[in-house]
């Protein structure tokens, strides 16, 4: 049983698959080494990337997303602004301390490797084998891991397995038809239905606790992102745009239509430009795609010092929600689905958590969902230069925007509909999989090959 919490991580940039994934997997590899008795016996480590890992790995700072989970660091609890410092002491001590406390010898431009390309892997396009060797050079325990999307990973052994259950959900939905059954027969909102599945799971106030710290996660990421000026790293010589434009929003105080076009843009970019900086993030459903739901419950549950903590649990439920369908039945993944598995499924989860927190029933809000995604079918990803920059940033912005139009329709609607979630989840699916490879994640095509990266 997955949980909306487990949708919402908190993590690090540029990517949740290329750099949260791996920094997982790297730190839960040697804990599994550890335990068999392995890790101090270990004088070096190797990291083998494959498929859109090693193809777009420099870009979204894999190999230092490694570095760092080999180092036992955990993405929801380090400090950003030594991760530098870290690394670079492991640059020139030539030695890193796995798990913060066993020593080996390691050169990243040696012991992180990058397959060639069409080395991809059959069970999933972000795949990486990590070994550890004893001094003669000989594997001491290896295992081969995926990072799946959203910053889920799992062992070779565990793919296509389904995950034990660790509670039995009040309400079972794998389907959008069964969810609205289950609030058809409880009489609850989607978002009330979430939140009794979430209470098999732990106490209420604790699941409340925890919507509570990825709203404040997020909200911390959009005033980082409103504040921080200066150029993104990685060469294409992007410069952030949110502080500018927030500066000229409140000082003019536009009262304008059009406006509202604008405070979407700002909240959503300042997040991806933090996202691309390498700073914390909320997957939502990935790091590619973290701007966008924080924008839209920042202009319609806290704007103006005013906090709707109701609507915005709400708003949280009800897109966690609609996210555990895609997780279920498709993927968040881009090296999976191009970019309709990861601004797609924000836009569909913004759109209907919106829809909620204006009062639609469960249809409508079903309805805003199928809009978000029906009119992100076929997007692509292909990132140039391999960094979640172009067109990312400006993505998570058209993305919002198009959000609140899918709730906006779905709400004067009324509830029939000739699409249902699920038939539009299941063409994303299978767009997905039909999608040539060069438009997923890999920046072998597309903008990333028709514009210079630098």
């Amino acid at each position: 049983m997955l949980s909306v919490l487990d949708v919402f991580k908190v993590g690090i940039g540029p990517s949740s698959s290329h750099t949260l994934g791996p920094m997982v997997i790297a730190r839960r590899f040697l804990e599994e080494a550890e335990g068999e008795g392995c890790l101090e016996k270990a004088e070096r480590v190797l990291v083998d990337l494959y498929g859109s890992l090693a193809l777009t790995g420099i870009g979204h700072a894999t190999d230092r997303a490694c570095v760092l989970g080999l180092l036992g660091e955990r993405a929801e609890t380090i400090e950003t602004a030594a991760i530098e410092e870290m690394t670079a002491k492991v640059e020139s001590e030539g030695r890193i301390a796995l798990l913060g406390r066993h020593g080996v010898g390691f050169e990243k431009k040696r012991d992180v490797r990058f397959a060639p390309p069409g080395d991809v892997p059959d069970a999933h396009p972000n795949g990486m084998r990590l070994t550890l060797l004893d001094g003669q050079g000989e594997a001491l325990f290896s295992q081969v891991w995926y990072s799946v999307g959203g910053g889920f990973v799992r062992r070779e052994d565990e793919m296509g397995v389904a995950d034990p259950q660790t509670a039995t959900p009040a309400h079972r939905f794998t389907t959008g038809a069964q969810l609205l059954a289950a609030c058809d027969a409880s009489g609850l909102s989607i978002a009330d239905v979430v939140l009794e599945n979430e209470d098999q799971l732990r106490p209420r106030e604790e699941t409340l606790a925890g919507l509570d710290a990825v709203w404040r996660a997020m909200a911390a990421c959009i005033e980082r992102g409103l504040s921080t000026e200066g150029e993104l790293p990685g060469g294409l010589q992007v410069a952030r745009r949110a502080p500018a434009l927030y500066a000229s929003l409140t000082r003019s105080l536009p009262n304008e239509r059009e406006a509202l076009f604008d405070w979407l843009n700002v909240f959503a970019m300042a997040v991806n430009e933090e996202n691309a900086a390498g700073g914390q993030v909320v997957t939502a459903p990935t790091n590619g795609a973290a701007g966008l739901l924080p924008s839209v419950v920042k202009f319609y549950c806290a704007m103006d010092g005013v906090t709707e903590t109701g609507r915005i649990r709400d708003f949280l439920l009800t897109a966690g929600g609609i996210a555990l369908l895609y997780k279920e039945k498709a993927s968040i993944s881009g090296a999976e689905m191009g970019c309709q598995g990861e601004v797609g499924v924000a836009c569909s989860m913004a759109a209907a958590g919106l829809a909620a927190v204006w009062g639609g029933t469960p249809r409508q809000v079903e309805h805003a969902a199928e809009i978000g995604m029906e009119h992100n079918l076929g997007l692509t990803c292909d990132p140039v230069g391999g960094l979640v920059q172009i067109p990312c940033i400006e993505r998570n912005a058209i993305g919002a925007v198009k959000a609140v139009n899918a709730a906006r329709l779905a709400l004067r609607s009324g509830e029939a509909h000739k699409v249902s979630l699920d038939q539009v989840i299941e063409t994303m699916r299978q767009t997905g999989k039909d999608m040539n490879a060069k438009y997923k994640e890999t920046s072998e095509g597309g903008l990333a090959v028709n514009v210079v990266a630098c």
